[in-house]
């Protein structure tokens, strides 16, 4: 599960495709509907996949995923245009579909068999700390490559990495419990659906869970709520770097400490399983004021190296409270597909991501990319605003 996610994100692209995108000639609204439909396709896709995995295998999602996006990589590097770039985010998007509920249904599932389901977010916690180390060392190597031989090198690696993902993909173990397999196929299936009827019942289940189950539904929310946003921002970090002051070799550096404290926020998460809610709000509040000051500082003539730092330690609470969500999410759910209704958390995000995508498009084109960061500052605000002043539900934290 470690060597899957460091290897996942250890992709070279990923610190520089935005200047790629850049110095290839797209305007930051090209670049912004590259990344709408980037989530569209996720959009499209993730419910769907989420049913196929309950039905067939999650673990032939996650490895068939990474070579899809091997694909979309090699595209930019033959031919870098903006409709080679929409491919290949085409890839992308469904590779995260392919991915997202699968994975954690497969981890919490292999730890509940072993009678470990308390340590989820221990191990999830643990395995995104692998991925941003997979991102920080990317992020290190990608200046030096870069400078050394361009945009080529840098995609012929990066296309090398999602290979590798894919084989370690393949060792992942996969005990599917025969009675939960049993329970979803229980699920009466119509005439009309024959053809799939494994398919459609696990996503009937699944929708059924979300929209009867108070708990799993507000945990479902919450997923969105705090990952949306500064997902999408991050894709904008080498632009709000730059603008800040720092070269395009300089830049890899700078999103490295960013990348610390995700880190750090990861390996916390197995410590503070337990927070309530009114901890969680707190969290949140101070993550959204930390990413407003650090975009900020910047244009106000403050050193580069604060302002960057203060977007460190929102990262950090903001990964911190992503895992934490996924943590509430499965612990809530009871049914037996728990990939179908993590990919409803999924798609809700993706979702979410496209107005963020948009929204980022039409503020940065008249305005700074710092000032655009502070203003999405305020969605956790408001959030930690609603979330102080929720009544909790039997069952849910306070």
């Amino acid at each position: 599960m470690y060597a899957y996610s460091l290897l996942d994100d250890c992709v070279l692209l990923y610190p520089v495709y935005a200047l790629l995108f850049s110095d290839a000639g797209l305007s930051v609204a090209q670049i912004s509907s590259l990344f709408v439909l980037w989530s569209l396709t996720g959009i499209v896709l993730e419910v769907p996949s989420g049913a196929l995995a309950d039905a067939v295998s999650r673990r032939l999602l996650l490895w068939t995923g990474p070579l899809l996006t091997a694909a979309g990589f090699a595209l930019w590097t033959v031919a870098p245009s903006y409709w080679t770039f929409a491919l290949g985010f085409v890839l992308w998007g469904a590779k995260g579909a392919f991915g997202s509920g699968a994975l954690e249904a497969l981890v919490y599932e292999e730890l509940a068999r072993l009678g470990a389901a308390d340590r989820y977010a221990h191990v999830m916690g643990r395995a995104r700390a692998a991925a941003l180390v997979g991102v920080m060392t990317a992020t290190a190597l990608a200046g030096p490559v870069l400078g050394a031989g361009g945009y080529g090198v840098v995609g012929v690696a990066s296309v090398g990495a999602c290979v590798l993902t894919a084989v370690v993909a393949g060792r992942f173990p996969e005990h599917r419990d025969r009675e939960t397999k049993a329970a979803t196929d229980a699920v009466p299936t119509p005439a009309s659906e024959d053809s799939s009827p494994g398919w459609a019942a696990s996503l009937r289940a699944g929708l059924s869970e979300a929209r009867s189950n108070r708990t799993v539904r507000g945990a479902l929310l919450l997923v969105p709520a705090v990952t949306a946003v500064w997902g999408a921002l991050d894709e904008y970090t080498p632009l709000l770097v730059r603008e800040a002051g720092a070269t395009d070799t300089e830049v890899p550096w700078w999103l490295l400490l960013i990348w610390v404290g995700a880190t750090a926020g990861s390996l916390l998460a197995g410590s503070l399983r337990g927070l309530g809610t009114a901890g969680f709000a707190a969290l949140l509040a101070c993550a959204g004021a930390a990413l407003a000051a650090g975009a900020a500082l910047p244009a106000a003539g403050l050193p580069l190296p604060a302002g960057v730092a203060l977007v460190a330690l929102a990262f950090c609470a903001f990964q911190l409270t992503t895992v934490l969500a996924d943590t509430r999410l499965q612990n809530s759910i009871t049914g037996p597909s728990r990939a179908t209704v993590t990919s409803l958390a999924g798609a809700a995000t993706e979702l979410t991501t496209v107005t963020v995508y948009g929204t980022y498009g039409l503020l940065a084109s008249t305005t700074t990319h710092g000032a655009t960061f502070a203003v999405f500052a305020a969605p956790y605000l408001l959030t930690a605003l609603m979330l102080a002043c929720k009544r909790p539900g039997p069952g849910e934290d306070t």
